[in-house]
């Protein structure tokens, strides 16, 4: 499975969070690093969306969708800043 970048999940983000947030900055709960949603590394193919941390590979966000909902995991993030504030 290729990984691409968190700009590639710029729709999903708008219809979840109801902002633009791929420049948004996270903070990785793991190891502390912090960057640009943009820059996550993003696996698109399988049973949902995981998004994991440059540095240390560890999981930041998990979506996926049942019944029509889109369900979000963000334990992974210890702080996700958006881009307005």
């Amino acid at each position: 499975m290729e990984p691409v970048d968190g700009n590639a999940i710029g729709g999903l983000l708008l219809s979840v969070f109801g902002a633009e947030m791929t420049a948004a900055v996270g903070t990785c709960a793991s190891c502390g690093a912090t960057g640009p949603v943009a820059e996550f590394v993003v696996y698109l193919r399988g049973p949902g969306t995981v998004v994991r941390c440059r540095s240390c590979t560890a999981v930041l966000m998990v979506f996926t969708e049942v019944r029509g909902i889109t369900c979000v995991d963000l334990t992974g993030l210890a702080n996700l800043t958006s881009p307005s504030t």
